[in-house]
């Protein structure tokens, strides 16, 4: 029999052994609902208190560095899931491990007793919801499709070639955009996350197939058109960004990049291709392509893909770089590679979203002085882009999506109103709360 002291020191084992249990893991299945805060949940929901730090084995939490705080406002200020809620000074991570695939993300925002300003990103920085700003007592709820991958593909049968992963370079690997997890970031001057439900959804998807100009960039404050054109689209569309930097079609090809697009593209799904900045380098004899030839050809054999499976293909022509001549006008760096993408457009009955012409409109509109400010590294670096300038890209291709009359338009958001190049958002009045990254790096590629 237990004496006295052995009693109470088998009691406080077991007291401490469930104050250290992690807490309640979720389904795998989905769908997943998180009350944020450290009072009781709602009914159905998971309790995330602000110090519950993502473990893989539990499936979700706050990622490492990111600081959030529990607010409570007490019985009398909502419901279970609004009274209290959590925020943070700077930006904070919240992830979820997914399957592969799209995701409808709603979150609620706001505070019983304050004004609330959230920006919510997903994955590497991709704009989901802008400056959501609630007034004392009001509530925000907000509704937009994730797209979830990992690098690995369907293995090929035996004696078969191909590979079973994609051929990812140095600089990608550990980014959010290749893993196992949904990722949500919370930033902006007063993020107040009060509530979140993550399910699966079956819906159309929009698969981005490019180079650095359009691949989702990880690092403040660098950006491309890619990431930022979430923003512009509603929940009933997914946007799966598979560009990345330095990538050429011939390279999309042979690092499995492709297969791993074909591999879940169905019927009714869309392909946006823009390729040409790297294509047409010389100087990289092992995928240079020409432009009469080989680049038309590499262009048939994308749509060709895309048809088989159902999809839509759409062809983009490249921004051009930022070169001006001394009359102010931008000099042509694409050669002969937007009217191949033209003739190929025209010829093959495919839909052309002629990014490199409303860029020349864009940036000759900023004009010498103040087009640098839509460009990263301060300006110096006269091809990608920072947030601005891959903001107004974006509506670019957001315009481009509504002129060509594709269905797609209907998924345009309805504060969307059009675009118009060259009379493009006032600089100095843009503004997107930004992200908590490591320093920039120049993407591959110029």
């Amino acid at each position: 029999m237990c004496n006295f002291v052995e009693l109470v020191n088998m009691r406080m084992k077991r007291l401490l052994a469930l104050l250290l249990l992690p807490a309640m893991s979720v389904s795998a299945a989905g769908p997943w609902r998180f009350d944020f805060g450290g009072g009781d949940p709602e009914s159905g929901y998971t309790r995330v208190a602000a110090h519950t730090v993502f473990d893989p084995a539990r499936g979700y939490g706050f990622e490492p560095g990111s600081v959030p705080v529990d607010v409570d406002r007490g019985e009398g200020a909502g419901t279970a899931s609004t009274r209290d809620f959590v925020t943070a000074d700077g930006p904070f991570s919240f992830s979820v491990v997914v399957p592969e695939g799209n995701h409808r993300v709603t979150v609620v925002l706001g505070d019983a007793a304050g004004e609330g300003d959230a920006t919510v990103k997903a994955e590497s920085r991709r704009l989901m919801a802008e400056a959501v700003r609630t007034a004392k007592g009001e509530f925000a709820t907000r509704s937009f499709v994730v797209n979830v991958r990992n690098s690995r593909v369907p293995p090929p049968p035996e004696n078969a070639p191909g590979g079973s992963a994609v051929v990812l370079n140095d600089r990608e690997i550990g980014v959010r955009h290749w893993d196992d997890k949904l990722t949500l970031e919370f930033t902006g001057p007063s993020p107040k996350v009060c509530a979140l439900v993550i399910e699966a959804v079956d819906v159309p998807t929009i698969y981005l197939v490019g180079d650095s100009t359009v691949t989702d960039q990880p690092r403040e404050p660098g950006a491309s058109w890619g990431q930022m054109l979430t923003r512009f689209l509603d929940d009933r569309v997914a946007v799966a960004n598979h560009a990345e930097s330095g990538e050429t079609m011939k390279s999309f090809i042979s690092g499995l990049r492709l297969a791993k697009v074909l591999s879940a593209m169905k019927a009714g799904d869309w392909l946006f291709v823009q390729f040409g900045h790297n294509d047409q380098k010389q100087q990289w004899p092992q995928t240079w392509v020409e432009a009469r030839s080989t680049y038309r050809a590499y262009l048939r054999v994308l749509i060709a893909e895309a048809r088989l499976r159902g999809a839509t293909p759409v062809l983009v022509t490249s921004m051009q770089r930022r070169q001006f001549d001394e009359l102010g006008r931008i000099r042509n760096s694409l050669g002969d590679y937007p009217e191949a993408v033209r003739a190929v457009a025209r010829e093959e009955g495919v839909a052309l979203i002629d990014l490199e012409r409303m860029s020349v409109r864009l940036y000759e509109a900023l004009g010498p002085d103040t087009a640098p400010r839509a460009f990263a590294a301060e300006g110096r670096d006269p091809t990608h882009h920072n947030n601005y300038g891959a903001y107004q890209l974006a509506q670019c291709v957001a315009q481009g999506i509504r002129e060509a009359e594709l269905p797609l338009a209907a998924h345009l958001v309805s504060d969307f109103s059009g675009y118009d190049p060259s009379s493009p958002d006032d600089v100095d009045a843009f503004s997107i709360a930004p992200s908590d990254t490591p320093a920039f790096r120049t993407p591959r590629g110029n």
